[in-house]
């Protein structure tokens, strides 16, 4: 539920998802997800089964699609198996430093279901911008980016900036000069 999972949470409420359930270990995120359009939020903390079983048992079977934001091979292997058999799929936005191989097995592919990777959720800035600064300015706020800047400060405050960043406190913070 930082930036990135929110920005996933705003694409799915404005192209008219029904259900859209967040995961975070940080349970204070779950204010600002329902703010920007979480029907369901999920702390894996505070759950006695897997992240998947809990999101099959909400969804009837499992999600339509899921997206892994963390960047944590863990993670990605609990939002693959939250998706539908026959056809779920889940898109890999989080960036992962580690190593790791992918943690699936090849025959959970022979179930229908898809794992993707995008860069900048495939945005073409030089098409698309015009029409998402539009759906921003001109239509009524349809999309709402002023609920990511969680902080204001001055530039010489930029090193307090990235602490509450690294504490999970910030989702950006606009520096002023």
């Amino acid at each position: 539920m930082g930036a990135v999972g929110l920005a996933v949470v705003e694409g799915a409420r404005t192209r008219g998802a029904s259900k859209i359930i967040a995961v975070d270990i940080n349970s204070e995120k779950r204010i600002k997800g329902e703010a920007i359009g979480i029907t369901d939020f999920i702390n894996p903390k505070e759950i006695d089964i897997p992240v998947h079983q809990k999101i099959r048992e909400m969804t009837d079977g499992g999600v339509h699609y899921s997206f892994e934001c963390a960047g944590n091979a863990d993670v990605l292997r609990e939002a693959f198996l939250s998706t539908h058999d026959g056809w779920g799929l889940t898109v890999i936005l989080g960036v992962h430093p580690s190593p790791r191989l992918l943690p699936l097995h090849p025959m959970e592919l022979f179930d229908g279901r898809r794992i993707v990777a995008s860069v900048f959720g495939d945005f073409k800035g030089k098409s698309q911008l015009p029409h998402f600064v539009k759906q921003y300015c001109m239509q009524g706020g349809i999309v709402k980016l002023d609920e990511f800047i969680s902080h204001e400060m001055h530039f010489s405050r930029i090193n307090e900036a990235f602490d509450l960043l690294l504490q999970g406190k910030s989702l950006r913070c606009l520096l002023h000069f």
